[in-house]
């Protein structure tokens, strides 16, 4: 598309706008002061600002472009029959219309004849070393067939995949062609919520283009894979930026560009980046190896609440409540159970499920590590020899099944006695439906396992452990509960 065309049609109705906006100021139509304040504090010295009030981002884009990389990228998708691709149903001159421009599938066919067709897809990477080994993101290369890198001198480079992560989203790709590149280092030190950053890439295709903005927050979970850390930047991302670098003014990459969030598909300024942490220990394994290897404790958990806090006991909803310790894994092996609160991880405190989730991923198959965990509100640790991802038998460490709600105003009888409730426990065989049990999302064929912390199988039982915990001076009742999706534990608190 010409400049023209580009620049044209934008021009006149923002200058129509703005014309329209002051004339409505001159009117007194538009006010930019509440009435109650004076018209002169609105008047500003800026007698002492220069050019150099906003920070310039030139220095930075001129020595850290010449690294990123436009990446296309050729991707053979699922073969589809001619029959499939057949216009028996198309209106007439829908048809005479595809058969006069030659599409696939409109011309003489042979039946039953496979076609196979191709896409192209297109993102952005950069060079981590002169030796022209490159950063993106696993889904830009993911199923290619063929990889060609851009650079920003306009050089096309082939290029292959090394090896990539689908949990981590990212990909380390290697050029072909020897040569001495131009490259950017990873920053040891993550950004501070505030700080203006610059990301480069390859948006729509347009490759070299630069935006700025700053960091939104950190510690993001936009529900993407169990390791999710990201940074939110409002610098503008767009289609095509995904595996391209976000820079801090130093001119080191704080983050990898991998996902927006949009109504539109276009930017509205939340764009969300894989800290640099993160790359490095990725990438330091794909180059070694082809692919990621994590540690794993073999633990299903669930986060702390609030709720379930007032039923533990506990002073902070902090921590990682283990509903299963997996039979045969290294929490099994360490002593770990149901209902046992990790705290800490090597002597760092664990925030929660995914903070546990994520740090353990990080570790090593081999590493050993000191589990901080509370037990009847007592502080214990146990010694864990980290096992490989490859390893399990079930899946990785994750948040327990269901949503850990739940509560009384429920009519129980002995597990044994309901057909298909199995042996143990208690059955809820009615749930009144103004009552925290159905607030709470406790449901008729739910089974009640423990109370606080003691098995049950009588609903006297139950309603002994309520009494003791409300003598105790709780807030809420512990319970764990089996469901068609599984075990989990519910705080119960106590009204009034």
């Amino acid at each position: 598309m010409s400049q023209s065309l580009l620049q044209g049609p934008a021009r006149k109705p923002r200058l129509a706008a703005t014309a329209a906006v002051a004339a409505l100021i001159a009117a007194g139509a538009v006010g930019f002061l509440p009435p109650s304040i004076p018209a002169q504090a609105a008047q500003v010295d800026t007698s002492g600002l220069s050019a150099n009030a906003m920070p310039s981002f030139a220095k930075v884009v001129e020595r850290v472009k010449p690294a990123v990389v436009s990446v296309k990228v050729e991707i053979a998708e699922a073969m589809a029959s001619d029959a499939q691709m057949s216009p028996d149903d198309m209106p007439p001159q829908l048809r005479e219309f595809f058969k006069r421009f030659g599409a696939p599938g409109f011309g003489p066919q042979t039946p039953g004849r496979q076609t196979p067709r191709r896409a192209q897809g297109q993102g952005s990477g950069f060079f981590i070393s002169g030796d022209g080994y490159v950063v993106t993101n696993n889904h830009v290369v993911k199923n290619a067939k063929s990889v060609r890198i851009t650079t920003d001198s306009g050089h096309e480079l082939t290029a292959r995949v090394v090896g990539a992560d689908a949990k981590t989203d990212l990909a380390l790709l290697k050029v072909n062609e020897a040569g001495d590149y131009p490259f950017v280092v990873l920053s040891k030190d993550s950004p501070p919520i505030g700080d203006w950053v610059v990301a480069i890439g390859n948006p729509f295709g347009l490759g070299g283009t630069v935006t700025a903005g700053i960091v939104s927050a950190k510690g993001r979970d936009i529900g993407s894979g169990p390791y999710d850390d990201y940074l939110q930047i409002d610098a503008p991302i767009n289609r095509g930026n995904s595996g391209g670098p976000t820079f801090n003014l130093k001119g080191e990459v704080v983050g990898v560009n991998t996902a927006i969030f949009s109504p539109s598909g276009g930017s509205i300024g939340v764009a969300f980046a894989i800290p640099a942490s993160t790359v490095e220990g990725v990438v330091g394994q794909l180059k070694d190896g082809g692919k990621v290897s994590r540690a794993y404790l073999g633990v299903r958990i669930q986060s702390v609440t609030q709720d379930l806090a007032d039923g533990l006991g506990l002073k902070s909803a902090a921590g990682a409540l283990v509903d299963q310790a997996e039979p045969g894994t290294p929490a099994a092996k360490a002593g770990l159970k149901s209902g046992d609160v990790i705290v800490a991880l090597n002597g760092v405190e664990v925030k929660d499920a995914r903070d546990l989730t994520r740090r353990v991923g990080a570790l090593k198959p081999g590493e050993s590590a000191e589990i901080g965990y509370l037990r009847g509100g007592e502080k214990m640790t146990a010694r864990v020899s980290l096992a490989g991802q490859d390893q399990m038998k079930t899946a990785e460490a994750k948040p327990a099944a269901g949503d850990a709600k739940a509560a009384l105003g429920v009519r129980l009888a002995p597990a044994r006695e309901v057909q298909g409730a199995g042996e143990e426990g208690v059955a809820v065989v009615g749930v009144d439906p103004d009552g925290q049990g159905a607030a709470r999302g406790l449901k008729e064929g739910d089974v009640i396992l423990e109370v606080g912390g003691r098995s049950v199988s009588r609903p006297d039982e139950v309603r002994a452990g309520v009494d003791s915990a409300r003598k105790d001076g709780k807030k809420a009742i512990l319970l764990k509960v089996k469901s068609a999706e599984g075990s989990r534990f519910v705080a119960v608190p106590f009204a009034g």
